[in-house]
């Protein structure tokens, strides 16, 4: 019997979230620059008689154990293609929010995935990888590469970003998950009837990330999908206003919510927002962590 394989695998922020009107698939043209930083969960995988899904950690409530997990997706998509049975058991320890924005999901699916390919010993390429990644979902590829990248089409197609430091986050949580379907939803509902222009990286934002320079970042971070979210989930912008008023350099909803995310100058600058976020009353819980930091990696 196989000793089993452990992948953990970074949470991402968004720096920008650029998004275009809907295409006629449903889908929208994104310009997402992907920061990963170093909340993680850990998937570890060992041969069973059949597939099974456990979880623990936060939220571990709130995580589909059927093959409906990203993480199970994973494993039959790799299984199919180099035709096995995908006779695994998945456990998931998760510390990233669920369904909080910061793609724990994903970070499940491609950690599940590469688990797999270890255990398996499949030869896949990364590239064979990364397109299983992007049939599986348009953040999964980013969870798989880690660091930092701007994604366009969907999300799912990668270009590295150089970063020229580490950059320092806290992160508020919500008390309870928003769909990322819906947002996208409220946002098609917000911009009817307007023109909504083509997604494109801000030029400044990219030389903050390659300057490692937090307050050109401040000043050029931005999220499309935050009007729609606080539509949904108003109550974000006592959080978002209680980081500020601590003073975070920049405040916004991470990808499509609930969680918001707040950067700061140094280490010593996050714990002194987190701690006014917590005594704040705007939020159920605090985490802080910096990036980037790399992608799914075997332990």
């Amino acid at each position: 019997m196989s000793a089993g394989v452990t992948v953990r695998v970074p949470a991402k922020v968004n720096v920008q979230l650029a998004v275009g009107a809907a295409r006629p698939d449903g889908f929208h043209d994104l310009a997402n620059v992907f920061l990963a930083v170093g909340l993680y969960d850990e998937v570890t995988v060992t041969p069973a008689d059949g597939l099974r899904v456990t979880c623990e950690g936060p939220d571990a409530a709130q995580v589909p154990l059927d093959r409906t997990n990203l993480a199970a997706r994973a494993a039959i998509a790799l299984a199919e293609r180099y035709g096995r049975t995908p006779d695994v058991h998945l456990h998931i320890a998760k510390d990233i929010p669920v369904a909080g924005g910061m793609a724990g999901g994903s970070a499940d699916g491609a950690g599940a995935l590469l688990a797999c390919d270890a255990l398996w010993g499949t030869g896949a390429t990364r590239d064979e990888l990364l397109d299983i990644c992007a049939e599986l979902g348009s953040d999964v590829p980013f969870s798989l590469v880690g660091g930092a990248a701007l994604g366009t089409g969907r999300g799912e197609k990668l270009t590295a970003l150089e970063t020229g430091g580490a950059f320092h986050w806290v992160f508020a949580m919500a008390g309870r998950g928003l769909s990322t379907p819906a947002v996208f939803r409220e946002f098609d509902r917000l911009t009817r009837g307007t023109d909504v222009p083509e997604p494109v990286a801000s030029g400044a934002l990219l030389d903050a990330l390659a300057a490692g320079d937090p307050d050109a970042l401040a000043a050029t971070v931005s999220n499309d999908l935050q009007p729609a979210a606080l539509s949904l989930f108003p109550e974000l912008a006592a959080a978002l206003a209680a980081g500020r008023g601590a003073g975070a350099l920049a405040a916004l909803v991470s990808g499509s919510g609930p969680t918001t995310a707040f950067l700061v100058r140094d280490a010593k600058s996050a714990h002194r927002t987190a701690e006014a976020l917590r005594a704040s009353g705007a939020c159920s819980a605090v985490r802080t962590a910096s990036g980037p930091v790399p992608g799914a990696t075997v332990l």
